[in-house]
């Protein structure tokens, strides 16, 4: 791991998410915590901002820019890494993986939270047969033709670009991070993307009188490319 990070593994039975949330007050910021799968990139990382939770939650997408990043490194050149807002990761359209975030429940939104996860979930090998029409919808990092990039590359090309990230948005301010989050996102022809100070995905219809607002606290309490069952990305 780069420098400023401190490694937590576990087994390959543990939870990142769950174990860095559990940990988060003890371990401070920069405390990466890795599972040791073979089908799966699965890690955890603990953030300390230093504003409100209401405007420090839009960290999640510095997290997903740091995500894709990982990925488009290894991506073949004809690969498209796409976001679906706010948590999923699709190559060429299939389902791998994707973030989410976490934060004391009893923090109110005015507040500066003490911690904040950004946990991610990246299939890196499918593991179930796959017929013709199986699963169409779900792909993974070997069939897209990644090559090497197992769970370790994975992790720790996520760790520096995160560390791109927020290096930039300490500079630059969040509108940076904004401009690449969306450039990822799939769009409806005539609207135009907008993230609000709340970290609210806001829609423009071109041509009509109305703006579509969708919250990103609502979105990010049921992860859409999580299967609990599975304990993993949906197939």
């Amino acid at each position: 791991m780069p420098p400023p990070f401190t490694l937590v593994r576990l087994r390959e039975s543990g939870d990142a998410f769950a174990h860095a949330c559990r940990i988060a007050p003890k371990s401070g910021a920069g405390t990466l915590v890795f599972v040791g799968r073979f089908d799966l990139a699965e890690f955890a990382v603990v953030l300390e901002p230093g504003e409100p939770l209401s405007t420090a939650r839009r960290a999640f997408y510095a997290g997903m820019v740091a995500l894709t990043d990982a990925l488009r490194a290894y991506a073949p050149p004809n690969k498209t890494v796409a976001i679906g807002w706010p948590d999923a990761v699709r190559i060429d359209g299939g389902l791998v993986g994707g973030g989410r975030l976490g934060w004391p429940p009893s923090v109110r939104e005015d507040e500066p939270p003490e911690w904040l996860v950004f946990g991610a979930m990246i299939r890196t090998v499918a593991m179930s047969e796959r017929g013709p029409g199986v699963h169409p919808l779900a792909s993974a990092l070997d069939e897209e033709g990644f090559g090497e990039a197992g769970a370790v590359q994975v992790t720790e090309s996520f760790a520096r670009h995160l560390m791109r990230a927020i290096d930039g948005w300490q500079v630059d301010g969040f509108d940076g991070i904004a401009r690449d989050y969306l450039s990822r996102v799939a769009r409806e022809r005539k609207t135009i993307l907008r993230i609000d100070d709340c970290g609210n995905l806001l829609i423009r219809h071109i041509n009509a009188d109305r703006i579509e607002r969708n919250e990103l606290i609502k979105a990010l309490a049921t992860p859409s490319w999580l299967d609990p069952q599975l304990g993993g990305p949906r197939l």
